[in-house]
């Protein structure tokens, strides 16, 4: 009886130490930050003017050749959204606009990285039959979210140009025209430029390309096509490009007469992925293989993004992650991710294997500028999500708004208090503002979480999580830093 007593007390006990560790989890404060709702932006207005150099432009002005000069450069750009080449459209188109980019950039991604894991052993570059290329252009893959206005050819054409860190190759829409698709600038006629030369066929140069031709007066010619039909066709050239005032000489550059397909209205791209071909890795000795760049958050400042090339690409106090290599696919950008904390703890289903490329390059965790919303592994983002939601289950829900499954219903709200999220990259624990990922989704005060769940297992760390901080790409140190204010 005695025994069955002391049981009886030791199953209570036990039930209430339950009910008071249950109650305890349950009042622990989640950490929470400010979210000041705003509306979804308008379409920025452009303000470049071609004639007048910036007010802190360089006062280099010789021409500079990337593979002779011992000279280092710094120079520093404007970036605008691609929304301002669409100014006459609604914030709400512009957004649907902007979600429809974002999925065919987030899948040609995918695609790309499956095909080039599956290549064993991985291709080299040569001369093949058909044209066919993997060479990546952000153009294509309706991404190229941030463009800038820089000068090509001599004298300087200024031209709209997209920049993509998924992109290696640089191209540009030339005359004469057998096929090009509309854009803000007229088309480039290289025939009007001093500087522009042909690549002889077969060169080192030419060869570089994943795939070349010839034409008849065996010169170079390149062809990109892409998966969803896009394609660009033209002559494979050296050529000058200006920024600001200063010149870059012999940047090697596709000059596209023919382009077809899901194309953007600038005139070209200026690709800065990691491969050799991308205008980093041509200017390296240049810029000292540094350059970085600081996406505002539109609906929130009127300033616009930036883009720095050289030293001052990289700003004091940045927290850096080491870049990792894919051994199969060499233009993206990848980083370890080791885990997410939601509302001030980690989330405990997350652990780093979820973010782990394995040996053939499947998986793992890109950074890239031109994909808008963040993908994380469908476990990892299930997890993130439902923390997300526990930490803000006083807010009004909303239903669910095309990608996004979790959203709230914020109108009349002018403040409101939600769970803060913090990615732990390998030594850098990145912070984020609560506007990088509640955002707006229409005119009525809904506002959704801004991740998405991927069945691949590639995690693509988006422009959207990226505003307000300086994402700073330092390939001779390979590594990639962040700095909050680094904007300034």
């Amino acid at each position: 009886m005695g025994q069955r007593s002391r049981n009886s007390r030791l199953f209570h006990s036990s039930i209430i130490l339950l009910l008071v560790s249950l109650s305890a989890a349950l009042s622990s404060p989640f950490q929470l930050q400010t979210l000041l709702p705003r509306p979804l932006p308008s379409a920025p207005t452009l303000s470049w003017h071609d004639s007048e150099p910036e007010s802190n432009s360089l006062q280099e002005t010789s021409q500079l050749d990337p593979l002779s000069s011992n000279t280092t450069l710094e120079v520093q750009l404007e970036l605008h959204h691609v929304d301002a080449l669409s100014s006459e459209d609604t914030p709400e188109l512009l957004f649907d606009l902007r979600l429809q980019r974002d999925a065919l950039r987030s899948g040609t991604i995918y695609s790309l990285v499956s095909k080039a894991v599956a290549r064993n052993p991985p291709r080299a570059a040569g001369r093949r039959s058909g044209f066919s290329s993997s060479i990546i252009s952000g153009l294509a893959q309706g991404s190229g979210e941030y463009f800038t206005r820089l000068g090509v050819g001599t004298p300087a054409r200024n031209l709209y140009m997209v920049l993509d860190t998924g992109s290696d190759v640089v191209w540009v829409q030339c005359s004469p025209c057998k096929s090009c698709y509309s854009q803000s600038d007229p088309i480039f006629d290289p025939t009007k430029s001093a500087s522009f030369s042909g690549i002889p066929c077969g060169s080192p140069l030419c060869r570089s390309l994943d795939s070349w031709g010839c034409n008849q007066r065996r010169m170079c010619l390149y062809q990109v096509s892409y998966g969803d039909g896009s394609v660009t066709f033209g002559d494979f050239s050296t050529e000058t490009l200006t920024f600001r005032r200063t010149s870059v000489g012999r940047v090697a550059l596709g000059c596209g007469h023919d382009n077809e397909g899901l194309f953007v209205g600038a005139a070209g791209l200026l690709g800065l992925g990691r491969g050799k071909l991308s205008f980093p890795s041509q200017t390296g000795s240049r810029f000292n293989r540094k350059f970085s760049y600081c996406l505002v958050d539109r609906s929130a400042s009127s300033k616009p993004s930036s883009l720095v090339f050289g030293d001052a690409a990289i700003p004091r106090g940045a927290l850096f992650t080491p870049l990792l290599t894919n051994p199969k696919l060499d233009t993206f950008y990848y980083v370890e991710l080791l885990g997410i904390s939601v509302g001030g703890t980690r989330v405990p289903k997350i652990s780093p294997s979820l973010f782990k490329m394995d040996q053939d390059g499947n998986g793992g965790v890109i950074i890239d500028s031109g994909t808008s919303v963040t993908r994380l592994t469908q476990p990892a983002y299930t997890a993130t999500r439902d923390a997300f939601r526990l930490g803000a289950r006083n807010l009004k829900r909303a239903p669910d708004f095309s990608l996004f499954d979790t959203c709230f219903d914020l109108s009349g709200q002018t403040s409101v208090k939600v769970p803060t999220l913090v990615l732990h990259f390998r030594g850098a624990d990145l912070s984020l503002p609560a506007t990088n990922y509640l955002i707006p989704v229409d005119s009525s005060g809904t506002f959704c979480f801004a991740f998405a769940g991927t069945m691949n297992g590639l995690s693509i760390i988006g422009n959207i999580q990226q505003q307000g901080f300086r994402v700073a790409y330092d390939l001779a140190g390979s590594r990639v830093g962040f700095s909050p204010r680094g904007c300034a």
